[in-house]
């Protein structure tokens, strides 16, 4: 378990520091300066709870499997989102502002064809580590 915490923790802030990156590209910023936050790694590396769903839904078409991924993450983002409001008093990616499709500053509605596509690229490294710890 601690390998799969890990790999899907690294995974998960290599993969926003890149789409942060990108996104200060987009307002100019062309150093491609990418954040994270500590708070990323234990949530992304929660994702080996992920792998029983991805064993349940894999026979089914890749649309249907991408919306099934869309919205799991928009309510692990959300419950994550709310704990650390809880414990800390305010979250580090508060949408709030950012974006009509904001549901209280937790998640982004906007985002659904990102995680769709999170989800099914989530598929893949469930495979691949899968195939490194035999």
């Amino acid at each position: 378990m601690k390998y799969r915490i890990l790999f899907y923790g690294l995974l998960g802030v290599a993969m926003e520091i890149v789409w942060t990156g990108g996104g200060s590209m987009l307002r100019g910023d062309y150093s491609l300066r990418g954040v994270s936050y500590i708070w990323m790694f234990p949530i992304y590396g929660a994702a080996f709870l992920l792998e029983p769903v991805h064993e349940s839904i894999r026979g089914l078409r890749w649309p249907a499997r991408g919306m099934i991924w869309a919205l799991v993450i928009f309510t692990m983002e959300f419950a994550s989102g709310l704990v650390i409001k809880m414990a800390v008093g305010r979250i580090p990616w508060d949408y709030s502002g950012h974006s009509p499709y904001s549901v209280g500053g937790l998640i982004r509605l906007d985002y659904a064809p990102v995680w769709f596509v999170v989800g099914l690229l989530f598929e893949q490294a469930h495979e691949f580590l899968k195939k490194l710890l035999r």
